[in-house]
């Protein structure tokens, strides 16, 4: 009998992104997974099946190969790679509920589990700590600016609603676990090697509920969508990190739920560029306002700021304007605003103009072009001694 496509075992595309692979992994995973199924044998098959197909093409060289040979890229040893063999598919679920990459996505943001060490930890009654997440939230420069609020909404594991948590349905017994006899841990042949590893029925806990809460068959938690509001400091920069305590997901067997670490993004603005607390922006300057001296208004995230500009400004120089920056986030300071200001050249001239500028012109010396004057000595240099 032919085996069957990874991709389509996994229900994704040849060109899935190895968040949308996880993510639909994990979805049938727990709709496959023995614990779920008592002795229907044919669940058993389809979730070892998939435990190889994610093996495979969670595996960046492996599903190269894939790609390529197809399956017979891992018959014949390991000419071409391995799939199989000593595989547990256990250890893949285990994988996604301890942390190791569960992924799940909800608006414009990417929400991954995104600390692996404080969901491991579990106790002796089958409580397990929830998985940390991150959350990556793009704001505007003008939001950094000023603070604001937001509300962020994401799919994640969260209390189930029926047991409140605990697992169990009303009036269940708690007994010994049938697979590991209250051991919490299995023995697992593996060829010549026996492995000794956490039971996959009880989770380590050793116990078993009789009466399993029928919503969430025993696990304490459901996949749901949340909604939380966020409130983001004035000042704030790219790559920040905001944590929220118990944001995370929830535990199992009414375990402690993890965190989640939003990530902050700034979008491209399309006057400033930003450096820490400093601002810079570029604006034109009209040729008079550069040759006499005036005053311009110059744009800034609290509004129009009037800055002077000395007679005989050069294209290219630079204008501060102090205080007119970012905001600290540690103290009441703001940075700067740097403004690069270029001359702008009449590209339309009519005749009184252009009688006026040739007057001009006929009126200026070495004394009004100082830059000019000094180009022409270099040149004068460069010609004598080629």
């Amino acid at each position: 009998m032919s085996k069957r496509d990874y991709y389509e075992i996994l229900g994704v595309t040849r060109d899935a992104q190895a968040e949308e692979i996880k993510r639909s992994y994990r979805k049938l995973a727990i709709k496959y997974h023995p614990d779920k199924n008592p002795g229907d044998a044919a669940a058993e098959a389809s979730f070892k099946e998939l435990a190889e197909a994610y093996d495979v093409i969670s595996d960046v060289n492996k599903r190269a190969a894939y790609d390529r040979y197809g399956h017979a890229a891992f018959q014949g040893g390991a000419a071409r790679g391995s799939a199989g063999g000593f595989h547990d598919p256990f250890d893949l679920f285990r994988e996604m509920f301890a942390g190791q990459g569960g992924v799940s996505g909800m608006g414009g943001g990417i929400f991954e589990q995104f600390f692996h060490g404080g969901s491991e930890s579990s106790s002796r009654d089958g409580k397990k700590r929830g998985a940390d997440l991150r959350y990556d939230l793009e704001i505007s420069l003008e939001e950094a600016f000023s603070g604001c609020e937001k509300e962020i909404e994401i799919q994640k594991l969260d209390t189930c609603h029926s047991c409140e948590g605990s697992g169990a349905s009303p009036g269940a017994k708690v007994a010994r676990c049938s697979l590991c006899q209250g051991k919490g841990q299995v023995a697992m042949s593996r060829g010549f090697f026996q492995v000794v590893q956490t039971c996959p029925q009880c989770h380590g806990a050793g116990q078993a509920i009789n009466k399993p809460c029928k919503n969430c068959q025993g696990e304490g938690c459901e996949e749901r969508v949340s909604r939380m509001n966020l409130k983001i400091p004035a000042g704030i920069d790219e790559g920040a990190r905001l944590r929220s305590t118990g944001g995370g997901e929830a535990g199992v067997r009414g375990g402690s739920k993890g965190d989640l670490y939003v990530i902050i993004h700034l979008q491209k603005h399309a006057v400033f560029e930003r450096d820490g607390m400093n601002l810079y922006c570029q604006i034109p300057i009209p040729f008079s306002v550069a040759a006499l001296g005036g005053e311009i208004k110059v744009p800034s995230l609290n509004g129009l700021v009037d800055v002077k500009v000395a007679a005989g400004t050069q294209s290219g120089s630079t204008l501060c304007v102090h205080g007119s920056g970012m905001p600290s986030l540690q103290n009441m300071r703001k940075g700067d605003l740097h403004v690069r200001v270029e001359v702008e050249v009449p590209t339309k001239l009519n005749l009184e103009q252009r009688e006026a500028l040739e007057q001009f012109s006929q009126l200026c010396d070495a004394d009004n072009t100082p830059i000019h004057r000094t180009f022409t000595e270099r040149l004068k240099d460069f010609l004598r001694n080629p």
